[in-house]
């Protein structure tokens, strides 16, 4: 009996022995699937860091400032932008970069793209092709709310009708004071209060207008309400869709004035859009011309007047008034045929021709321009 009760006992621990073994080895190699699991896992991290450091940087990412060849930083880029309403396209193809600091002048007749090109910059219309940037960061299609906000904060538009783009139910003050309230621009009330009465005084009006409603005033005094609205935001880039347009003479002169005396002082950019060639001539560093859609002439404001080369641009300068009336009697007009251009097989395009001067033409007209030109 003593025997068969020991060699039982054998037999157990024999067996708890061969459990404890075979324990340990599934815990070791429980151990080892691990230490292998988390081997492969931070090669893979350090593979996909790898990667990602040798991936170039997100169109997204703000960029450094980037100068051209003439040394002007652009704080606007247009690239190839198509802009389409259904089956209509009202802008092909734009190209042109506006400079910090300086006014870029938009050109043409009605309902040739020029208000849509603004429109589009400020996110308002959409764009079907192409990209815009601002100051190197793409601002066109879908963005975040953080770079929408920073694009209503930098870029303000001063509207072609100052009486449908104010809010008839809202004060002076507080049209003003809109953009001060979204973006918090101001420590307290009574700084918020400075703001407004310092820059209606800065446009020519008086504190006492602040408590009036827009009805109350004449269309060159609702523009300033207009223009306050945008400086007191003190943006990097103003859109100016035909400011002046709407204005009597004596009133035009003085709202020019205004717009280049915050240039100066806060070194705003404006892209200046209008129809009218000899009030931009005043006004502006360089000028861009649009035909349907089509830039057509972009040049020093100078150069265009003393070399316009396309059609176009020659047809909208002998539109300009001559205070002289003899002179303005005997005046020739003329007219831009687009048919007088053949561009069946020779296709156009954008080039450069020289002294900053581009002009939109084919391969035999651009031999001709050049000739002009030099």
């Amino acid at each position: 009996m003593e025997k068969e009760n020991e060699l039982e006992i054998n037999e157990a621990s024999a067996k708890e022995e061969a459990i404890v073994e075979n324990n340990n080895e599934e815990v070791v190699e429980e151990k080892a699937e691990t230490k292998d699991a988390t081997l492969e896992e931070a090669k893979d991290s350090n593979e996909s860091k790898e990667e990602e450091a040798s991936k170039p940087e997100a169109k997204d990412e703000p960029q450094a400032e980037t100068k051209e060849d003439n040394g002007k930083t652009p704080i606007v880029q247009l690239k190839n932008v198509d802009i389409t309403f259904g089956k209509f396209k009202a802008v092909k193809n734009a190209t042109f970069d506006i400079y910090k600091g300086e006014t870029f002048s938009l050109v043409g007749e009605s309902g040739s793209g020029k208000t849509t090109i603004g429109r589009a910059i400020i996110r308002i219309n959409p764009i079907s092709n192409g990209e815009i940037l601002f100051e190197g960061k793409r601002i066109s299609g879908k963005i975040s709310r953080k770079e929408d906000r920073d694009v209503i904060r930098n870029i303000q538009m001063i509207f072609q009708d100052p009486a449908a783009s104010l809010n008839e139910r809202a004060t002076v003050e507080y049209i003003v004071s809109e953009g001060l309230y979204n973006f918090h621009l101001f420590e307290n009330d009574a700084d918020r209060i400075q703001k407004v009465e310092n820059i209606i005084k800065e446009v020519g009006l008086l504190p006492e207008h602040l408590t009036r409603y827009p009805h109350e005033f004449s269309g060159g005094q609702r523009q300033r309400i207009g223009i306050a609205r945008s400086i007191v935001m003190e943006p990097k880039f103003v859109i100016a869709d035909e400011p002046i347009s709407a204005l009597d003479v004596s009133i035009r002169a003085q709202v020019l004035n205004l717009l280049k005396k915050f240039q100066k002082e806060l070194d705003i950019t404006y892209l200046f859009i209008a129809h009218d060639l000899s009030i931009v001539r005043f006004i502006s560093d360089r000028i861009g011309v649009i035909y349907k859609g089509d830039m057509v002439e972009i040049a020093e404001t100078e150069e265009l007047f003393a070399y316009p080369l396309h059609p176009y641009t020659k047809s909208l300068l002998s539109a300009i008034p001559v205070p002289d009336p003899k002179i303005e009697k005997n005046k020739k007009l003329f007219v831009y045929d687009p048919s007088m251009h053949d561009y069946s097989v020779d296709k156009p395009s954008l080039r450069d021709i020289g002294h900053n001067h581009l002009v939109f033409c084919n391969d035999k007209e651009f031999e001709e321009y050049k000739k002009i030109r030099n």
